[in-house]
């Protein structure tokens, strides 16, 4: 039996929330030095506190982390201990569930370090899905399609968004047919239309190092999730990347990914509407092409928990999601170290919708 099949579904991501799940960052490739690491843990502990106005929030740290995480932290947000290689909840943890009915449940996709890359460890993410999914109490489907969190996103009416080049990619799924990954996905969401885009952002693809290297230098990403490129803001609805600047590589994408998803309906039939978000005037970060995204924020209780980049464009994107989300409260957080290591303020965040 599958998720689907027992009635449960994936609420979309405005829906009230129980509390949000965070990793702690510990020592690993992507933060290869003392520096890297403390930076990172700031910044985290940023997104946690921007958070936490809205919801309660538990974060999982390492073992013997917990009382240096708390100290950056701060009051009211909960800490628990599990084994971790990296910190990015979104994608490592659990995938929740609802059936309308008051039952709790959760997905536990394979995890294999965004394609087995070379700086990735997985070892203990693999296995934080079932940790937090039996710490929320919820009942686990085990699925064999690799996957993360950051690679969906859903209406919570029946529509996913899903990339060509996550799902299909050969480093993920090499003998999975496109008909029978949307199967799959649809079992375990309970959703009955994907709407593939055909890549992510130039930057989330990094360049293979150079022999004899590895870390930061030669760049971290996913090979293309879905959460930094386009997001349902409501049924019908979708926020995209834009790139106006035409000397950005993602000027070619996202006018691609913006036309594809205009001529697009959704599982109700509706023309999707596209609201057009412009990328960060930067366009270069750490010697490689920027993706840094508005895209990827995170809605809580009551906010919206939006990346910032010290950058022109800040408020223009913060004034979008303002009269996106009237009812809800913007929060600008600096994510320019947590894009660093690979991902923003969605892939840190793991949402446990309330039943």
């Amino acid at each position: 039996m599958s998720a689907a099949s027992d009635g449960f579904r994936m609420p979309a991501e405005w829906t009230p929330h129980e509390r949000t799940w965070m990793a702690w960052p510990g020592p690993n490739p992507t933060f290869d030095t003392p520096d890297d690491l403390a930076a990172a843990r700031l910044a985290w502990a940023s997104v946690a506190r921007a958070v936490r106005r809205f919801e309660p929030v538990t974060v999982v740290c390492g073992p013997g982390q917990s009382a240096e995480a708390r100290a950056l932290l701060g009051p009211g947000v909960d800490t628990v201990e599990r084994e971790l290689d990296d910190a990015w909840m979104r994608d490592i943890g659990p995938t929740f569930l609802t059936d309308g009915h008051g039952q709790l449940a959760a997905v536990d996709w394979t995890f294999n370090g965004w394609g087995a890359q070379h700086w990735a460890r997985w070892e203990h993410d693999a296995k934080i899905a079932a940790h937090v999914s039996d710490l929320a109490g919820a009942k686990t489907y085990t699925s064999k399609l690799v996957n993360e969190g950051g690679a969906l996103h859903v209406d919570g009416e029946g529509t996913v968004l899903l990339t060509e080049t996550v799902q299909l990619g050969p480093e993920r799924n090499p003998h999975w047919t496109k008909e029978q990954v949307e199967a799959e996905i649809h079992a375990h969401l309970g959703t009955r239309k994907a709407i593939w885009l055909p890549r992510g952002l130039t930057g989330d693809y990094p360049a293979p190092p150079p022999e004899g290297r590895r870390g930061a230098a030669d760049g971290y990403g996913t090979l293309g999730h879905v959460d930094i490129v386009a997001a349902f803001a409501r049924p019908g609805v979708v926020v995209a990347h834009h790139q106006p600047d035409p000397a950005h590589p993602d000027h070619e994408v996202t006018k691609e990914v913006i036309g594809l998803l205009k001529a697009q309906t959704d599982a109700r039939g509706r023309t999707l509407e596209v609201v057009e978000v412009p990328a960060p005037t930067v366009l270069e970060a750490d010697g490689r092409w920027a993706d840094y995204s508005y895209i990827n924020h995170y809605l809580c209780n009551g906010g919206v928990v939006l990346c910032a980049f010290d950058d022109p464009r800040d408020e223009l994107a913060a004034g979008i999601f303002r009269r996106l989300f009237p009812g809800r409260t913007v929060t600008l957080v600096d994510a320019r170290t947590i894009f660093s290591g690979g991902g923003g303020i969605h892939c840190v965040t793991q949402q446990q919708p309330r039943i």
